[in-house]
C-alpha cells in the first residue's frame, strides 16, 4: 500500500514560506516560544521526510538533524557530501512513492514549496496541514505554484493560537 504522502508548513498571510533570500526570521518572530502549533503531535505518525535540496540546505548545519532517526530524503539534482540517514536522489514523486511503499513506509512528510508542488501535481498527496502566520510579506518563495491541475482537498480541522496564527488541516477530497 502507498504511504501516506503529508505536507506540514506555515505561510504568511500572503502565501510565502520564506523571505525572498529564503530566510524564515519572521517566521520565529512570530511564533511563541515553547508552542510548536501541532508539529510533534503530527511527526507521531510520520515514518521519513522528503524535501527539496533548498529546504535541507536550510538545515544541514545540524548535527543530528531533529528528526529523531527518522530517514530523510533530499530531491536534489547536486548532492552534497553523503550523509547518514539521508539519501539524496533524482526520484520523481512516482519513482519515490513506489520505493517508499516497497519499504513499507506508513507516511512521509513532505516539505519544501517546489517539491510540494511537484508531488501535488502527480497527484499524489493526501492532507496538508498550514498554518498561516498573520503577516504580509509582500513577496519570498510561494507554498503554491503554477500547476496545470485543480486538486480538491476538504477541511477537516481549523485550530486558532493565542498569537493569532492559525492552522487549517485539510485531507484530499
Amino acid at each position: 500500500m502507498r504511504p501516506r504522502l503529508s505536507v506540514f508548513i506555515a505561510t504568511s498571510l500572503d502565501g510565502y514560506i520564506a523571505a525572498s533570500d529564503g530566510g524564515l526570521e519572521w517566521l520565529h518572530n512570530a511564533a511563541t516560544p515553547g508552542d510548536d502549533y501541532g508539529y510533534a503531535a503530527f511527526m507521531q505518525n510520520v515514518d521519513a521526510l522528503a524535501m527539496g535540496r533548498g529546504t535541507y540546505d536550510h538545515i544541514a548545519a545540524l548535527d543530528p538533524l531533529p528528526f529523531d532517526g527518522r530517514p530523510l530524503c533530499v530531491f536534489t539534482h547536486r548532492p552534497p557530501e553523503p550523509r547518514t540517514g539521508v539519501t539524496f536522489w533524482q526520484a520523481t514523486p512516482g519513482e519515490a512513492a513506489s520505493e517508499w511503499e516497497r519499504q513499507g513506509l506508513g507516511r512521509v512528510y513532505v516539505d519544501g514549496g517546489r517539491l510540494i508542488g511537484s508531488f501535488l501535481e502527480a497527484d499524489l498527496i493526501d492532507d496538508i496541514t498550514i498554518t498561516v502566520v498573520p503577516i504580509l510579506l509582500g513577496s519570498g518563495l510561494p507554498l503554491f505554484h503554477p500547476s496545470s491541475t485543480v486538486r480538491r482537498f476538504r477541511l477537516d480541522e481549523c485550530e486558532s493560537w493565542p498569537d493569532g496564527l492559525v492552522t487549517l488541516s485539510y485531507s484530499r477530497a
